[in-house]
Formats: structure tokens, C-alpha cells, sequence
């Protein structure tokens, strides 16, 4: 009789238990999935953050219920009951709101109920103690009743004028400044209104088309990415969308001021309406960060910048990628793009970027491509120093701005549209350059950057006519980066 068989039995009957075993191992995470400790911070803070807290922040308390702040969050809102009972999920009014009844939740208002996996996380929270265990780091400190109150000026990224020129909006810590242009130009005091929200670094601003609303684009880089939306009349938040976990960048409204376009660091682009924020757009045909977007003159299709040294064109009904406007021929393009802007009227396209050239591309080609070629370029302008940060044609579209950065100094340029010519140089500003904006009758240019100063140009000379800190009333500092107003 052979050995082999009793061998290969008990090898059998070894593995057996071996796969018996395992099988409890893997069944035991399940009945001690409920024993795990839940965290507020890593994982309830996300699903509030994403589906709750665009509605109930200070600059927008749907309900005076405000989840961004932990007391309030406990505490409730407008029915003067606590939101969460500590140890006692099915007591707290917050489950009770949130538990879909026949399909159907009472928030997030309007939207899709809660995932079963989510109202389960937040369910045994509440069980454990409800316990907040968010950094210190990244309490949020700021909002309209205790706003920043600054030491040193922050970065300038952001910078436009609303199309009427009445205000000049300004990028700054977890707030955008609003100063009247008429009352700055005459040297008194302008600061009208601070438009305060959730996200600490302000990227990028926009006016609708018609003034009435600021769109903003931003957000606390590695939590969160937010597109606010602000009413120009009274100031007041009209809504708020969290979006992917870092800052956004590039927003603009499409002409018709139906939709948000706005890029992200996970190399997608994206676009709201902006009527209540629901997503309608999302492409991720780049292969690094989307850094800034405008839609065509039609409002059909929206052109994007990355650093990935490409600008593209999506088409906004269908989201599909349609073409890489400039050319894809390796070392054609000098490092990555920054920003874009289209031509008031038509679908042409200023870009600028690495290489310190401003251009101008045609949206649409109109013959087939070809390795090598660059065809939808229609004209170059006179280089900057160093890399250009922010681009942009003046409302008449006659004239273009950039700014750049090189060695911690800035430029910027004004140059005639029509035959690509020179018309103002402003050199050596003290400051790296981020962003640049024409007055409505462009006259003025505005730039601003690493130092935190505003800088006014004479459009048509280059001179310096005014350089003020925007977060001033007067000789009164009204913002700080590291201490609050009730800090000791």
C-alpha cells in the first residue's frame, strides 16, 4: 500500500482547518465592525461636509441649524430641541431627519437620502458619546459675526470688477473683500462688504454676467474644495457646494448665467447651474490639475487650461472631450497652462502660462490636424519675464492683460488686440503678479499677489495711480490669518 494516500489525506484535512479558520477570522470584523470607534473627524465630518453643510454654515443657517460648528451642530436649530442626544441615536432629532421614511428623508432637502452605510456610521457615533475629536488645527474660526482680523496681508489670487464697475471684488483668508471702485479711485474709504464662507484659501471670482452675484471658487487644501455663490444686493450667501477634497480653481459663469464652470485638482472639470448648484458637467480628459475655464460665446462649450501643458474643448451637453485646441506636439507648449479668457464677442481664446507669452487660439479648428502643427493660433504678444499667472481682454475687447512672476517680482503688460503691439509695460512691481483685471471701461488694470497689495495701473500709460491693502478701512486693519477677533 502506498504512502502517499494517508499523506495526502492529512494534507487535505490541514488545509481544511486552515480554511475553516480563516473563514471565523473573516466573520469576526463584522460582529466587531460595531465595537470600532467611529470618528467625527475622519468619518462623519465627510458625509456632513458633502451633503449637509452647504445649507447649515453661519453664512447660511438653513433652519438656524449650523453643522459646521460642533456645539451648534449638537445644539439644533429653530425647533430650540438638541440635534443629538448622546448615547441615544433614535432619540436625536438629527437621525430622525435624516432616516429616509418610505424612500424619502426630510434632508438634505431636495436631494437623495443618505447612503445606509452613512446613516449607519452617524447612527453609531451618536452611540458612542458623539465625541469631536477635529484637530485644533482645523477648527473653523471665522465667520460673519467673527470675522479675521489680519496681521500680515495674505496672497492675492483672486481679483475682478463687477460689469457695471461698480465693485472690485478681492480674494482673501476665508473671505472676499468688496470695495467700491468709485470711492477707492477718490482715495477714501471702500470697504463695503466681507463675504465670509467655509473655505479658508479663495482661488478665483467671478460676476455673473448681469452683476447680480459673485460666484467663488476655493477651499481648505486637503478637507475640502467649495463653490460659493453670493448676491450682490445684500451680500448674502444664496448657496453653497462642497466639492472633492481640495481646492478648486478657474471659475467663470457661461454667458446665458445658466451654468459654473470651474476646474479641480483631480484633473477634472466641472459645471453647476446656478440656480441651486446640482452638478451637470464632468470631464477628466487632463492629465494634471484644471486650472482655470470659460465657457464659448454660445454658452455650448467650455475651455479649459492645466498644467498639464494643454488647453481643451469639452462640449457642455453631451460632457465629451472634442479637442486639444493648442498644439500636442511634445515640446510645443513650455510648461503648463494658468489661465484663459474668451473674447467678449467672439470664440477666440487668451491664454498665458510657463513660457511668459501671452496668445490667442481660435476655439474651433477649421482644418484637420496635423502632427506638428499649431494652426489654431492666430497671434502671439510681446513675452513677460518669467511666468505669466493671469490673463484677460478688456470688455471692448481692444486690449489684453497678463501678469507674471519672476524672482518674487511681477510684471504686468497691456498690449492692442489688433496688431499684437506693446501699449503699456509696468515693470518691477514689488510683488509676484497672481492676478489681473480690467476696469469695466478700461481705463484701470488692477494686479495682485504674493505681497497682498492691490496695485492700479493707468491702462493706457502704465503708471502706478494707486496701491492699497484691501483688507483696510481706512488706517484700520480688519483681517488676520492667525488670530480671531475674540482670541485673546
Amino acid at each position: 500500500m502506498s504512502t502517499r494516500l494517508p499523506t495526502r489525506i492529512a494534507l487535505f484535512l490541514t488545509l481544511l482547518i486552515c480554511n475553516l479558520a480563516m473563514a471565523e477570522e473573516v466573520a469576526k470584523p463584522d460582529a466587531a465592525k460595531s465595537d470600532a470607534t467611529v470618528s467625527y473627524w475622519n468619518d462623519i465630518r465627510p458625509i456632513f461636509q458633502v451633503h449637509c453643510q452647504g445649507c447649515h454654515q453661519p453664512a447660511k443657517p438653513g433652519g438656524e441649524y449650523v453643522m459646521t460648528n460642533f456645539e451648534s451642530l449638537k445644539s439644533g436649530g429653530e425647533t430650540g430641541d438638541p440635534a443629538i442626544i448622546v448615547g441615544d441615536p433614535e432619540a436625536s432629532l438629527l437621525m430622525e431627519y435624516i432616516t429616509p421614511t418610505d424612500g424619502a428623508a426630510m434632508m438634505p432637502k431636495d436631494k437623495p437620502p443618505l447612503a445606509d452605510a452613512d446613516l449607519e456610521k452617524i447612527g453609531l457615533w451618536i452611540e458612542q458619546g458623539a465625541k469631536d475629536d477635529t484637530p485644533d488645527s482645523a477648527r473653523q474660526k471665522y465667520d460673519q459675526d467673527n470675522p479675521p482680523v489680519y496681521s500680515a496681508a495674505p496672497v492675492l489670487t483672486a481679483i475682478q470688477f463687477s460689469p457695471d464697475g461698480r465693485y472690485l471684488a478681492v480674494g482673501g483668508y476665508h473671505e472676499v473683500l468688496i470695495h467700491q471702485v468709485e470711492r477707492l479711485l477718490a482715495g477714501e474709504p471702500s470697504l463695503t462688504a466681507r463675504l465670509i464662507g467655509m473655505s479658508e484659501r479663495i482661488e478665483s471670482v467671478a460676476f455673473s454676467p448681469d452683476g447680480a452675484r459673485l460666484a467663488v471658487a476655493g477651499g481648505s487644501p486637503g478637507r475640502l474644495g467649495e463653490v460659493q455663490v453670493w448676491k450682490i444686493d445684500d451680500f448674502s450667501l444664496d448657496f453653497s457646494v462642497p466639492v472633492t477634497y481640495d481646492t478648486i480653481y478657474g471659475i467663470s459663469w457661461s454667458p446665458d448665467g445658466k451654468l459654473i464652470g470651474f476646474g479641480c485638482p483631480d484633473n477634472t472639470v466641472r459645471a453647476l447651474k446656478a440656480e441651486d448648484g446640482e452638478q451637470v458637467l464632468f470631464n477628466g480628459a487632463h492629465n494634471d490639475w484644471v486650472l482655470d475655464t470659460v465657457f464659448s460665446a454660445k454658452s455650448t462649450y467650455i475651455v479649459t487650461v492645466s498644467r498639464d501643458r494643454s488647453m481643451k474643448l469639452i462640449e457642455v451637453g453631451t460632457e465629451r472631450f472634442i479637442d486639444n485646441i493648442t498644439s500636442i506636439t511634445p515640446g510645443a507648449l513650455k510648461g503648463g497652462l494658468n489661465g484663459v479668457d474668451r473674447h467678449p464677442t467672439e470664440d477666440q481664446l487668451l491664454i498665458g502660462g510657463a513660457d511668459g507669452v501671452p496668445k490667442i487660439y481660435r476655439m474651433f479648428r477649421e482644418k484637420a490636424r496635423k502632427i506638428g502643427d499649431d494652426f489654431n493660433l492666430i497671434r502671439k504678444f510681446p513675452a513677460l519675464p518669467g511666468r505669466i499667472f493671469d490673463v484677460e481682454f478688456s470688455k471692448n475687447a481692444e486690449r489684453i492683460v497678463a501678469g507674471s512672476s519672476f524672482n518674487g517680482t511681477g510684471y504686468v503688460s497691456v498690449s492692442n488686440v489688433g496688431d499684437g503691439k506693446l501699449i503699456a509695460e509696468m515693470k518691477g512691481i514689488p510683488s509676484a503678479i497672481f492676478a489681473v483685471a480690467f476696469s469695466a471701461d478700461g481705463k484701470w488694470v488692477a494686479s495682485g499677489g504674493f505681497s497682498g497689495d492691490v496695485f492700479l495701473h493707468d491702462a493706457e500709460t502704465g503708471e502706478l495711480q494707486r496701491q492699497f491693502v484691501p483688507f483696510t478701512q481706512g488706517d484700520k486693519v480688519v483681517a488676520d490669518a492667525s488670530t480671531s477677533a475674540t482670541d485673546p
